[in-house]
C-alpha cells in the first residue's frame, strides 16, 4: 500500500477549516506569522505554500521578509513584538538562519504558547515528559500518517534511522507514548540492517538518498521516509527519499512515497498546531 500522504494533508485541512468556519463571527480569526530571512529559494516555496494553505483555511497568515544582513537584536525585537502581539498565535522562523544568527537562541525567544514549530526547550521538555505541549510539524505528520495505517502501536518495534531534535528525538518521544518498543539508530550504529529487519515500523531520516535498500526491511513493515535527497539519474535531477522506493514497495506493508508523503503532512501539521496554540491562548 502506497501511504497518500497529500490526500490525508488536504483531509486534515478541511477538518481545520471546517473547524475555524465554526469559530465566533466576533472572535479574532488564528494568525500565524511567519519570519523569512534571505533568498534560500527552498525556503520561499516552503512559505510559499505556508500562505496558501493558511488563507485557504481561514488562518491569517503574515510573512515578515529581511535581508541576510539583520543584526541577531533586531530579529529578537521583532519576535518579542509578535509576542505581544493577540493578533498572531503561532510565531516560525523559517530555517535555516544566517550564519551570524543562532538558531538556539532565536527559538528560545519565542514564547512557548506561540511555538508552533514545536522547537522551544519547553515544548521538547514537555513532549518527553509526556506532558501537553505543541509537538514539531514532521514528526507529528509521521505519526498521523501511521495512524492511518495502525490504529493500535501498542507492543510494536519502531526502528528510526536519525537522531535530530526535528525529527528523530521527538518522533521517538510520540511512538513511546502510544507503548512502541523503540530504537534510534543513526551514522555510528552497528548492525544498522540487522536492526532495521527487526522493525514493524521503520522511519528513515538519515539525509542519505536510497540508503535503505529491500533486504533491509520485513514484509510486514510500515515504512516512514522522511528523507528529501536531489539526485541526477540517468541524466535526470530528481528528488527520491532515504528509501530505495521502487524496489521496496511491493515487500512491505505500507509505505510513503517522495515526494507525496510526509512532506504535505508538515505544512498541514503547522496549521494544526496553530490552531490548537490559537485555542488554548484565547481560552486562557
Amino acid at each position: 500500500m502506497i501511504i497518500d500522504g497529500k490526500k490525508i494533508a488536504q483531509d486534515l485541512r478541511e477538518r481545520l477549516k471546517k473547524e475555524i468556519n465554526q469559530l465566533s463571527a466576533s472572535s479574532i480569526k488564528p494568525g500565524l506569522a511567519v519570519i523569512l530571512i534571505g533568498d534560500d529559494p527552498a525556503s520561499h516555496i516552503y512559505v510559499k505554500n505556508k500562505e496558501k494553505y493558511a488563507k485557504e483555511i481561514g488562518i491569517n497568515s503574515k510573512v515578515l521578509r529581511f535581508d541576510t544582513s539583520i543584526q541577531e537584536k533586531n530579529l529578537i525585537k521583532e519576535i518579542h513584538q509578535l509576542n505581544n502581539d493577540k493578533t498572531f498565535h503561532g510565531i516560525l522562523v523559517q530555517l535555516p538562519l544566517p550564519s551570524h544568527i543562532n538558531p538556539k537562541k532565536i527559538i528560545s525567544e519565542i514564547i512557548p504558547a506561540k511555538d508552533v514549530d514545536g522547537f522551544h526547550p519547553i515544548n521538547v521538555g514537555n513532549l518527553s515528559s509526556g506532558n501537553e505541549s505543541l509537538v514539531p510539524c514532521t514528526p507529528y505528520g509521521c505519526y498521523l500518517l501511521l495512524k492511518e495505517i495502525i490504529p493500535n502501536f501498542s507492543g510494536m518495534h519502531a526502528v528510526i534511522i536519525g537522531r535530530s531534535n526535528i525529527n528523530g528525538k521527538p518522533m521517538a518521544q510520540l511512538l513511546l507514548k502510544e507503548d512502541c518498543t523503540v530504537t534510534i539508530t543513526h551514522s555510528k550504529t552497528k548492525n544498522l540492517k540487522e536492526i532495521c529487519l527487526t522493525a514493524d515500523i521503520l522511519i528513515a531520516a538519515a539525509g542519505k538518498a536510497k540508503m535503505v535498500k529491500a533486504d533491509w526491511v520485513q514484509k510486514d513493515c510500515v515504512v516512514i521516509d522522511v528523507g528529501i535527497n536531489r539526485i541526477e539519474e540517468n541524466g535526470n535531477k530528481k528528488i527520491v527519499g532515504d528509501v530505495d522506493f521502487e524496489n521496496i514497495k511491493e515487500k512491505v506493508k505500507a509505505i510513503t512515497p517522495v515526494p507525496g508523503g510526509v512532506g504535505p503532512m508538515t505544512i498541514s501539521c503547522l496549521l494544526n498546531n496553530t490552531l490548537t496554540a490559537y485555542k488554548k491562548i484565547v481560552s486562557n
